[in-house]
This record gives C-alpha cells, sequence and structure tokens, in this order.
C-alpha cells in the first residue's frame, strides 16, 4: 500500500504515516504563515511590555520640606530598615531597656493592655495625628511583652514575647518567624506571665497562665549576637483600619493606633551593665513613613508596677494599602500580562476555530485521522508559543521596570533569585496554559466569538472584578480559588505572613490560594477543557 501525501498551499504537508513530531512541525507551519497570528503575539508581547512599564513610572512620589526645594523619587524616602533576611521592616517600637552580658533570663507579668486609634466610627473621622482624634480601643496586632534585641539598631535581630490585642500569646523573631503561645486577651482576672531565656546565639520563649506552670513555645537561634545585648519590656501598635463593604465595592481606611501595656513581677537575672531601665523609642517610636503615624511613647515605674507606651509594628513590611511606605514587588512590572493574556487567548482560539471555519479541518482529519493527536499539536504549539511570547515579554518588563520603580521612590520589596525566577517563569507558564485552554475551547466550540467570550468569562473576568472591588471580598475571593483566574496567583511574590493584616486581593498583593496552588487549579480547567474538547471531536462530524 502506498502512503498518501495530504498538502495544502503554505501550511506544509502531513503524511498519513508520520509521528506526532512531524504533526507538531506541520502545526508549526501553520501558526508561523498566518500573518495576524505572529502579529497577535507580538501585540501580546508588546502590551506586557508597555503597561509593565507605566505601572511601574506611575508610582513616584514627591516631597517638601519647609524652606527647602521640591523633592522626587528616592530622596523623598525616610530610612528603610532591612531584617536579617533581607527583607524590608518596619521596627518600630517604644522600649523599656537594660543591657545583658552573657546569658540571661527575664520574666514578667502583663496584666493589662490597653490602647487607642484613630476614629473612623463614621464617614467624617479623623485619620491623622494623635491626641484628640483617637479613641479608646486595641488593633488586633497591638503588641506588649519581653524583647531580647541585638542592638538599639533598626532591623536587628531580636526575639519577643508578646501578648496581642486579637491573637493571644506569640512568640516572634527575625520579623518573619511567629508561633502561637496561649489564646486569649489579657484581663484583670486573666494575666498572662511571660519569659525569654537566653543561652549563647539560643532564645527559648515560654508562657503562663499563673506564673507556676510554664509552656514553651518555641525556641530560636539568633546567629551573631553579640556578648551584650538589649533586653528589656517593649510595646506597640500598627495602623488601625476599617474596612467598609458593600455589593459594589468595598474601600479602606486608616490611620494610627497606640498601646499601652502594664507589667509586673518583673525579673532580670544575668550579668545585667546596669539595673537601671532606660526608655528608647526604637524607630522615634512609629515606623519610618510618608503617611500619618502617632508617635505615642510614655514609660513609668513605681511600686514594682511598669507601664509602657508605645506604636508602630515589628514585623516585615508587605504590599497594599495598609502599608506604611510606597511599596512596589517585582510583580508589578508585569501588570501588563494581564492585557497579553487577553491577546493570546485571541490568537490561541482562532489557531483551531480558523480551520473549521475555512473547511480546512477536513484536510487535517483526512492526513491525521486521529483527532486527539491534532488537539494535542495544537495544544503543544500553541502553549509554546505563548510561553515563549511571555517569557521574552516578562523579563524585558522586568529588566526596565524594577529600576523605574526604584528611581521613582517606590521601596521594591526583595526577594530571592529563585523567586523571582519563578514569577517571570511562571508568567510565562501561565500565558501558556491560557493558550491551552483557549486552544481546546476553541476545538470545542468550533466558533471564534464564543470561544474566545468563554475563555475571557473564566480567565479574565473573575480578576478584574476581584481587582475593582466589584464584590465584596468574600465573593472576590471565591472566584480566585475555582475559576481560571486562580492562576494568575503564580505571580505573587511576598509571602502571607500570619502577623501581618493583609488582603485576599489582586489589589493588595495577594491571592486567597498560594502561587502553585493557584497555578494547579488553572492547569485543572485546560486538562477539563481538552478532555471535553476531545470527546466533542470524537463523536462529532466535520
Amino acid at each position: 500500500m502506498s502512503t498518501g501525501t495530504m498538502s495544502r498551499p503554505g501550511r506544509g504537508a502531513v503524511r498519513r504515516s508520520d509521528g506526532f513530531g512531524q504533526l507538531l512541525h506541520s502545526e508549526w507551519i501553520k501558526f508561523r504563515t498566518v500573518r495576524g497570528w505572529v502579529i497577535g503575539m507580538i501585540v501580546a508581547a508588546i502590551l506586557t511590555i508597555l503597561l509593565g512599564v507605566f505601572a511601574a513610572g506611575g508610582g513616584g512620589i514627591s516631597c517638601q520640606q519647609p524652606g527647602r526645594p521640591p523633592q522626587t523619587g528616592k530622596a523623598c524616602l525616610p530610612y528603610v530598615p532591612h531584617g536579617p533576611g533581607g527583607e524590608v521592616v518596619t521596627d518600630s517600637f517604644n522600649f523599656a531597656r537594660q543591657p545583658l552580658t552573657g546569658n540571661g533570663t527575664i520574666t514578667a507579668r502583663l496584666i493589662a493592655l490597653t490602647g487607642k486609634h484613630v476614629d473612623l466610627s463614621s464617614p467624617g473621622g479623623t485619620e491623622a495625628g494623635s491626641g484628640p482624634g483617637l479613641v479608646p480601643g486595641l488593633a488586633p496586632w497591638s503588641k506588649a511583652g519581653l524583647v531580647i534585641k541585638q542592638s538599639l539598631h533598626q532591623g536587628s535581630a531580636y526575639a519577643a514575647m508578646t501578648v496581642t490585642g486579637g491573637h493571644g500569646v506569640r512568640m516572634q523573631w527575625n520579623y518573619t518567624g511567629d508561633t502561637a503561645g496561649l489564646p486569649g486577651r489579657v484581663t484583670g482576672t486573666s494575666p498572662r506571665w511571660l519569659r525569654l531565656t537566653r543561652a549563647g546565639d539560643v532564645i527559648t520563649g515560654y508562657d503562663s497562665a499563673d506564673g507556676s506552670h510554664w509552656t514553651k513555645v518555641g525556641t530560636v537561634h539568633l546567629a551573631g549576637l553579640p556578648a551584650t545585648v538589649q533586653v528589656g519590656l517593649f510595646a506597640t501598635s500598627p495602623n488601625y483600619s476599617v474596612t467598609s463593604q458593600s455589593f459594589g465595592g468595598s474601600s479602606e481606611r486608616g490611620g494610627p493606633s497606640e498601646a499601652t501595656g502594664v507589667f509586673d513581677h518583673v525579673r532580670l537575672s544575668g550579668a545585667a551593665a546596669s539595673g537601671r531601665w532606660s526608655e528608647t523609642a526604637i524607630g522615634s517610636g512609629g515606623p519610618a513613613a510618608l503617611g500619618p503615624v502617632s508617635r505615642a511613647t510614655g514609660f513609668s515605674q513605681a511600686h514594682g508596677i511598669y507601664t509602657l507606651t508605645g506604636s508602630g509594628d515589628i514585623a516585615p513590611v508587605v504590599p497594599g494599602p495598609g502599608s506604611m511606605l510606597p511599596t512596589a514587588t517585582v510583580e508589578q512590572s508585569l501588570s501588563g500580562a494581564f492585557l497579553g493574556l487577553i491577546a493570546i487567548v485571541v490568537v490561541a482560539t482562532m489557531f483551531f476555530t480558523a480551520e473549521y471555519r475555512r473547511g480546512l479541518i477536513r484536510t487535517t482529519f483526512a492526513a491525521t485521522p486521529h483527532r486527539g493527536q491534532v488537539l494535542a499539536a495544537k495544544a503543544v504549539v500553541g502553549g509554546a508559543v505563548a510561553f515563549v511570547t511571555g517569557l521574552v515579554a516578562s523579563v524585558i518588563a522586568i529588566a526596565i521596570g524594577v529600576p523605574l520603580e526604584t528611581s521613582q521612590g517606590q521601596v521594591v520589596l526583595p526577594v530571592s533569585a529563585l523567586t523571582e525566577a519563578r514569577v517571570v517563569i511562571g508568567t510565562a507558564a501561565l500565558l501558556a496554559v491560557a493558550a491551552v485552554l483557549a486552544v481546546a475551547l476553541g476545538g470545542a466550540l468550533r466558533r471564534s466569538a464564543a470561544a474566545v467570550t468563554l475563555a475571557i468569562v473564566t480567565v479574565v473576568l473573575p480578576f478584574l472584578l476581584t481587582a475593582l472591588k466589584l464584590f465584596p471580598p468574600a465573593i472576590g475571593s471565591w472566584l480566585l480559588r475555582v475559576t481560571p483566574a486562580a492562576g494568575l496567583a503564580i505571580q505573587q511574590s511576598i509571602p502571607r505572613y500570619p502577623q501581618v493584616a493583609t488582603t485576599n486581593s489582586p489589589a493588595g498583593g495577594y491571592y486567597p490560594l498560594p502561587p502553585f496552588a493557584g497555578f494547579a487549579v488553572l492547569c485543572c480547567w485546560a486538562a477539563a477543557a481538552l478532555a471535553l474538547a476531545y470527546f466533542l471531536m470524537r463523536r462529532r462530524d466535520v
């Protein structure tokens, strides 16, 4: 039996006996010889780059001090502390301290934790300043407790046993570490005993409800602690915020807060350089910031009672509207991938539907009777072209956008090289899987308009509605968990820290699912679409 050859002008030839590799080559020839599809991919790359660069350059800041000319960009930034791991941190609190040389233990009982925050109870509530604008109330992450700190320098290593306004006792260290202890709030009948013990570079934290029965909360290693460290009591409180929700969207308002801790039974054992307590406002009593903060400080000691008031926070800086610094992330330069994705979806859909519209699909199926192989070849070619397009565009966008963000005065939150590679390659993979999904929808629906509409509704619309806050956060979070838009989580570079309040919104830099879990949701949708397309292609006539 002779082997037949099927050919089409400008499309390459497919032989019945050729394998899948030749089929891939044939589909690639089809793609690159259609000028509109190639131009569509170029447009996708240009949109990804230009919009990303525009977003990176749109966050400039300006400032002016009395008697001085206006300034812009980095010149307006306050001192930005970095933690031991290189992350940007907030390190601002009021510290009643003593130097401790060598090993030692500090123990105290917290008998009261109270606070004040900006009055946001009405639309006209004050959002700046302190004093008359503050009303009684405790922010959930207000803190008071014990701390051992490497030095008084912002960003230096530390370990703390702290009682919070709404999250119980926590052991926290080096800004990113957090372990839960006893739950509940401090009251007059329910105090909290805290203890920190130093043995070389090892710090161990304990808590107790009665001062007799102690529970170890955690042990941490603070590499490179000097012989003499600073140890004592601290109090701090981050900005207080209120989110107003409605079906048409949500809004967030915030302002300063302060916390006051009252201690007794304070005992410090070890080779203390001084027996006297000194008050130091680390970070001037509030976080380095461009926005309004409370500068509340205060320390008193009488009859064994220690009262300490402070504001600020000891935590990593995260993206979003609640940040006290003009933050940016590496993925902000990739915001153009959203428009690039739309262009790629359109091209990938037409890659299949065009053959149905022109009647060429009969020739393709005659040359390759196994329709599943045709579907697979088109998915591989469409996905591969989208991946290369996305990878090139992402590398260029970040290479231009991140330096531009820095020059504009944005604090680009640093990430590891591995994380940055995951964001860049993940963006390309996101576009590739979206293209595969679009190819499958094109094969299943056969009509470009229907397939493109369905792809945009499932991938683009949930993200858009959530980012624009057109739905309440609970609905937006659900959409970003179960729809193909969940795949956009692969771009998130900053992890969600348990000790920092964040919003599950693309506008806040976070998604409800971890990066790879969200990407897996998109892959499942693409796989389901391919299975549906294969089922329909086998059952229907050409």
